[in-house]
């Protein structure tokens, strides 16, 4: 069985309801920059993608990276706008979090938002110290290339194995699988579950509470088969 002890999260969607948000900033800048809308569900299946690669896969007409740059700076404006109260943590996460780290697990986060974006939301929650490490897309490679979960597990001194990774997209799943990890699809996000449930999670939840109640059944049958090998 395993024996995870680091707990790596995407951010929005997963940890933040900010999807609604991510979708009307991105028909804003659509209606700015005189392309055709792409649908909600269009939107949200790129949700999690580098920006500048998520724009490219909405929009393939776009292929002046100076049109692609024009569009990132107004999606990012149209944002901020509907950011001035920034987007909730899901029911459960506040909580669950703080749990995890008392039961000793160490945290990261692996997100598709720019360095700049995550700092000023860790920022308004006063958790910039919070996480042990976080990756974003504009640092690293964009998923579901398995490169930031490279970073974060040699950072942590982890293999594999001890890390789980909890996303919102298909993007989150296909990056754990590609770094050989176990994940966890969360169905109240970007992507619904009968489409994560393609990518074999090892579970499958529509509330942040289900982790953590399942963490620690997982840990508890850990109990049991030492003691009785022990026994």
């Amino acid at each position: 069985m395993p024996d995870y002890r680091l707990l790596i999260f995407d951010w929005d969607g997963t940890l933040v309801d900010s999807i609604g948000r991510i979708v009307e900033a991105m028909h804003r800048a659509a209606d700015v920059g005189g392309v055709p809308r792409r649908s909600d569900v269009e939107v949200r299946g790129i949700i999690g993608l580098e920006l500048g690669r998520a724009i490219q896969t909405l929009y393939p007409e776009l292929r002046d990276p100076a049109c692609i740059e024009a569009f990132r700076r107004c999606y990012s404006e149209q944002y901020l706008a509907l950011e001035t109260e920034p987007s909730p943590l899901f029911d459960g996460v506040s909580e669950s979090l703080e749990a995890f780290r008392e039961q000793g697990y160490r945290l990261a986060v692996a997100t598709g938002k720019g360095r700049h974006g995550l700092q000023r939301v860790l920022a308004d929650k006063g958790w910039l110290d919070y996480f042990d490490v976080t990756r974003c897309a504009d640092e690293t490679a964009s998923k579901p290339d398995p490169r930031m979960l490279h970073e974060i597990l040699r950072h942590c001194r982890m293999e594999p194995a001890q890390a789980l990774m909890v996303g919102d997209s298909t993007f989150d799943l296909l990056m754990a699988r590609n770094a050989g990890m176990d994940a966890v699809a969360v169905g109240f996000g970007a992507q619904p579950l009968s489409v994560l449930r393609e990518c074999a999670p090892r579970l499958a939840i529509n509330q942040f509470n289900e982790l953590r109640t399942w963490l620690d059944g997982q840990a508890a049958k850990r109990s049991i088969e030492v003691n009785e090998y022990v026994g």
